[in-house]
């Protein structure tokens, strides 16, 4: 087991970028925006596409994907290139009190921030314990999700 603690916005990109670069299987990402995640810029498109590219799956929940759509144009790419093997969901109402935010791969690596207006999180890596908690907590949330972002409906 690898456990990194970070509270600055590089910090938490690195342990992203970590985390991005070991996933081979799936990816379950939670937060309120991806204001914060730079998913649409050129190194995390290029660990996404890789991911996507040896058929890895991603899974996106969050309240609202105003700021992928008005900010991300790479990750708008992404989706319509991978529209298979991405699904991007919205929570219902109930759920938008969730401030957390969270990515794990593979069922083995978690990167996770306590709050999602802040910058304070840790990051654990190969140690499939630790990811059952934040698992449990995606499934819960992904029930509670509807279809969301959508490559043809930003007019990709």
């Amino acid at each position: 087991m690898d456990r990194q603690t970070f509270d600055t916005r590089a910090g938490f990109q690195a342990q992203l970028d970590e985390c991005l670069s070991r996933a081979t299987l799936t990816l379950a990402m939670f937060d309120p925006d991806y204001g914060w995640w730079e998913l649409g810029g050129v190194h995390s498109d290029a660990l996404l596409r890789t991911f996507l590219r040896q058929g890895g799956r991603l899974q996106l929940a969050a309240h609202s994907n105003a700021k992928l759509e008005r900010d991300a144009p790479r990750f708008l790419r992404l989706l319509r290139d991978y529209s298979h093997l991405i699904e991007c969901r919205l929570t219902n109402r109930t759920l938008h009190q969730l401030t957390d935010s969270f990515c794990v791969a593979d069922e083995r690596h978690v990167v996770r921030r306590f709050h999602s207006d802040h910058f304070r999180g840790e990051a654990i890596f190969d140690d499939p314990s630790s990811t059952q908690t934040p698992l449990e907590r995606f499934q819960g949330i992904w029930t509670e999700t509807q279809p969301g972002l959508h490559a043809n409906v930003t007019g990709l």
